[in-house]
């Protein structure tokens, strides 16, 4: 316990809740729209059960770190694939970020044509049975675990301390807890969001696939991305309320 007497130890936990927190945003967009597709009642309790389970699973992640880190390991390379010069190694990791990006793609594509018919269809509902609860539980768990293999990676790249880790994401996921509800709330409550956050969904699972094949892309682009076109419909949100206000009065 002599760590936390170093000045340095809470830098490094500091910095590890920041980017815990940061590389968390797109998990909180995809868990506030699964959660906003059942019932109210359920909503907080399908959130917290979630989080709650994919917070264990992080910690035994953490715990295994030995295994975790066999995962960047190739499980096959080739070299000269096709006799164009081009090498080809897969790990588990890479398996992981591709099937991920892909689920990400497929899910939020769906929701969006879900959303498209439910507004010319009357009959539509938008809550789930409590059967399918279980279904959105582990939904939050699976994406959780993807986006975790960058976040533990980068933890691991900051300190070699696995107790800081764990308080960073025990921290992180209670960040998670408190503002997914008030982003499921926004979402609700301006649907043209919900669009938004599914396009920028779909863009973060192109990414997973193009980290998977070894390309990167800074996030800092991604999320710039992200926050400006959220400004540019918050402007958008502004304009359409004002509208509304001013004909509401030449009434």
């Amino acid at each position: 316990m002599e760590i936390f007497f170093e000045l340095e130890t809470y830098i490094a936990l500091i910095t590890l809740t920041f980017l815990e927190i940061i590389l968390g945003v797109d998990n909180i967009i995809f868990i506030s729209i699964v959660s906003n597709k059942v019932d109210k009642e359920f909503r907080q309790r399908i959130r917290t059960i979630g989080l709650f389970l994919a917070m264990i699973l992080r910690i035994i992640m953490l715990l295994g770190l030995t295994w975790f880190i066999g995962l960047t390991e190739p499980i096959f390379e080739s070299t000269d694939v096709f006799n164009t010069g081009i090498n080809v190694s897969v790990s588990w990791k890479d398996i992981i970020l591709a099937a991920g990006g892909i689920f990400l793609i497929l899910k939020s594509s769906m929701e969006i044509t879900h959303k498209i018919d439910s507004n010319f269809d009357t009959n539509s509902t938008k809550s789930l049975q409590v059967s399918s609860l279980y279904t959105v539980v582990w939904q939050i768990v699976a994406i959780d675990f993807i986006f975790s293999v960058d976040s533990i990676l980068t933890a691991i790249g900051l300190t070699e301390q696995v107790l800081l880790m764990i308080i960073a994401v025990v921290i992180s996921i209670i960040v998670m807890m408190v503002y997914a509800s008030k982003i499921s709330n926004i979402i609700e409550r301006y649907p043209s969001l919900e669009i938004l956050a599914l396009s920028f969904l779909i863009l973060i699972g192109f990414n997973l696939i193009v980290e998977a094949a070894h390309y990167s892309i800074p996030k800092g682009y991604i999320y710039f991305a992200l926050f400006f076109t959220l400004g540019v419909e918050y402007i958008n949100i502004i304009f359409r309320n004002v509208s509304k206000k001013k004909i509401k009065i030449k009434d």
